[in-house]
C-alpha cells in the first residue's frame, strides 16, 4: 500500500529545507535511492534495520524497503479556503495525502524573516487550521444540504448522519480540528467518510528547532506541547538545518557519528517516518528469498490474505495458506530451512492476524 504524507508550513518555516533533506537518500541508508516523480514530490525508503540483517542472511539479488511518497505542499496565504494565492492547489494537494506534516517554526533567528514578523508557532499553527477548517466547513454544509433533502424519507442512518454533521460543524465553527472529534470509529467511516475532510487527517507537528533545542526544546515547542495536547496528535523536535547537514554526508558511519555527538540515536528523517507509521497505525512484513528480500506496508490488524492482497489482489482472491516466520526466529537460525527444520515455520489460515515483522511467503490458487 502507498503512504503519502504531505508537508505544509508558512514561508520561511524550514519546510523547503526539511523536504529537501527528506529528499537526499544519504540521510536514510546507504543503498536506497530516492526519485523524484514531480519538482515538489518524491519517494523516500523507510528506515528498517531488520532489511540490512535480513540482507546478510538470504543473500539476494536485490532489497526492496518499505516506501513514503513525500509531497512538498503549494503555499498557503490567509484566504486559501476561498481560492486566494494557492488556496485551490493547497487544499487539494492536502486531501490526496494520508498524513500531514506540519512545519513549525521555533527559532529565533534575525537572518531568518518571519512572514508575520515574529516567532509565534501557535499563531503560525493557527492561521492554517483555520483555513482547513473553512473548507470542512464547506464541505459539511454540502453534505448537511443533501441529507436534508433526504431525510424527509424517514431514514434513520440519514437521520443519525444529520445529528452528527451538526454536531461537527459546531465542533469546527469553535477553531477545532475534526481530529478532535469524539466519534465510533463505524460512525466515523459511515458519515464522514466520503467528506475526506482536512482538518480530520492525523497530523505530526515538526517543530523545527536550533541545535541547542533539538533534545530538550525550548519555550516555543513548550507552547506548541500545549496548544495540541487535545488533538491526538505526534509531535517532533526536528532541526530542518542539522538535517541539511547529514543529508550531504558521504559516508553512514560519518552520519551516525555527527548524531551521537549531538546526543541523539538517529536522523529526524528517520523519526519523522517511523512517526508517520505509528500515526498511521501501520505495520511492516517481509517477504524474503534470493530473488528478492522486500518490505510491505499493511495496516495493523490485516488478516493474511488482506496482507497478501498488497502483493497482489490475486494473493487474496486464491489465498490458500502462509507461512510464516517470526523475525527473531529467522535471524536466530540463518535461513528458512534451518527454521523449517527446528519447527520455527507456522502454517496459518485464512484467520491469521498478520504480525509486525513477519516473514511470509503466501500459497494461492487463481
Amino acid at each position: 500500500m502507498g503512504l503519502q504524507a504531505g508537508i505544509v508550513g508558512l514561508p520561511n518555516v524550514g519546510k523547503s529545507t526539511l523536504f529537501n533533506a527528506l529528499s537526499n537518500a544519504k540521510a536514510q541508508a546507504a543503498n536506497f535511492p530516492f526519485c523524484t516523480i514531480e519538482p515538489n514530490v518524491g519517494v523516500i525508503t523507510v528506515p528498517d534495520d531488520r532489511l540490512i540483517e535480513l540482507e546478510k542472511l538470504v543473500k539476494p539479488n536485490r532489497v526492496v524497503p518499505a516506501t513514503v511518497e513525500i509531497v512538498d505542499i503549494a503555499g498557503l496565504v490567509k484566504g486559501a479556503s476561498k481560492g486566494e494565492g494557492l488556496g485551490n492547489q493547497f487544499l487539494g494537494n492536502i486531501r490526496s495525502t494520508d498524513a500531514i506534516i506540519h512545519v513549525l517554526r521555533c527559532f529565533e533567528d534575525d537572518n531568518v524573516i518571519h512572514v508575520d514578523g515574529s516567532v509565534n508557532p501557535v499563531r503560525d499553527k493557527e492561521i492554517i487550521d483555520t483555513e482547513l477548517q473553512l473548507k470542512d466547513l464547506d464541505t459539511l454544509e454540502k453534505k448537511l444540504s443533501k441529507n436534508e433533502k433526504l431525510a424527509k424519507s424517514g431514514d434513520r442512518d440519514i437521520t443519525r448522519g444529520i445529528e452528527l454533521l451538526q454536531q461537527l460543524k459546531q465542533f469546527l465553527v469553535q477553531g477545532k480540528n475534526a481530529r478532535g472529534f469524539e466519534v465510533s470509529p463505524e460512525e466515523k467511516e459511515k458519515h464522514f467518510g466520503d467528506l475526506f475532510l482536512l482538518t480530520m487527517k492525523p497530523v505530526i507537528y515538526v517543530c523545527n528547532v536550533d541545535e541547542k533545542s533539538v533534545v530538550s526544546g525550548n519555550k516555543f515547542t513548550e507552547a506548541v506541547k500545549e496548544a495540541v495536547k487535545n488533538e491526538n496528535a505526534e509531535i517532533l523536535l526536528i532541526s530542518a538545518e542539522i538535517e541539511s547537514e547529514i543529508a550531504v554526508m558521504e559516508s553512514y558511519d560519518d552520519r551516525q557519528l555527527f548524531l551521537e555527538d549531538l546526543g541523539l540515536h538517529e536522523s529526524g528523517v528517520a523519526r519523522l517516518i517511523t512517526s508517520t507509521y505509528r500515526l498511521l497505525n501501520l505495520a511492516t512484513y517481509f517477504t524474503a528469498g534470493v530473488q528478492e528480500v522486500r518490505a510491505w506496508t499493511i495496516t495493523k490488524g490485516m488478516l493474511a490474505p488482506q496482507a497478501a492482497s498488497v502483493i497482489h489482489t490475486d494473493f487474496e482472491k486464491g489465498f490458500i495458506r502462509a507461512e510464516v516466520i517470526k523475525y527473531a526466529d529467522f535471524v536466530k537460525y540463518g535461513s528458512e530451512a534451518a527454521c523449517r527444520d527446528n519447527g520455527k515455520l507456522a502454517v496459518q489460515g485464512k484467520e491469521y492476524l498478520v504480525e509486525d515483522g513477519d516473514i511470509l511467503h503466501f500459497r494461492f490458487n487463481v
